[in-house]
């Protein structure tokens, strides 16, 4: 048994999940039409790996300052169920059903919040995610984060407390993401898998002998 651990975006889900929720919420009138050109911007920063993730988790958790963690989570239900689900890669779902068969241990792992992480982990049947955390003040969202942002060398920070909190190891793992971000996170496990890499990650993995996997689009865009 071994550890298979998942980037989220662009790795399981066809698309940035953070980008779609936003318009999510901007089409029920649950944010802001203004949020989305920033947003925009601030997707592309992150692609290139240059954003303040600071400042990009300030801007999207706007629309969440002063909202129950139990409102959320209904809007969650519902943009899972219709957005998420069917932009899932069938080769992705594949996937991790070739770890269950080998009883291995599956993560998503995601600079994403962790509200999104856990609720699209949740629907893919995979008990263990790690996103960026959120603060809350009596069950009430404050639009801030705590603690180590699960962004490029963060990401393997919070993972390696995982690892001693859990009684895991990287001894055998496999790791799966699209994204230079995750170079580090890569480099962490046994068995690196680049998916539909950008091209500085197939540069990288071209030049280390890392798998490369191309995920057909779960869904025709419009």
């Amino acid at each position: 048994m071994a550890l298979g651990i998942f980037d989220m975006d662009d790795t399981l889900v066809d698309g940035d999940s953070a980008n779609l929720w936003l318009h999510h919420l901007v089409e029920r009138g649950l944010a802001p039409a203004e949020m989305l050109p920033r947003e925009a911007e601030l997707l592309q920063a992150y692609r290139d790996g240059r954003v303040d993730m600071h400042e990009y988790m300030r801007f999207a958790l706007i629309p969440l300052r002063g909202v129950s963690m139990a409102t959320v989570q209904g809007w969650l239900t519902e943009f899972v169920d219709d957005v998420i689900l069917p932009r899932i890669f069938p080769q992705a779902l594949r996937r991790l059903e070739w770890h269950r068969e080998r009883q291995d241990r599956l993560l998503i792992i995601s600079a994403t919040g962790e509200h999104l992480v856990s609720a699209i982990a949740e629907r893919l049947g995979v008990a263990d995610s790690i996103g960026i955390m959120l603060e809350t003040a009596d069950g009430i969202y404050t639009g801030q984060t705590h603690g180590v942002l699960s962004y490029r060398d963060g990401k393997v920070t919070r993972l390696r407390q995982w690892l001693e909190d859990e009684g895991e190891s990287l001894h055998g793992s496999f790791g799966y993401s699209d994204s230079l971000n995750d170079v580090p996170l890569l480099e962490a496990v046994e068995h690196k898998h680049a998916i539909n890499p950008d091209a500085t990650l197939r540069q990288v993995a071209q030049e280390r002998g890392w798998s490369v996997l191309a995920w057909q689009h779960a869904v025709e865009q419009a």
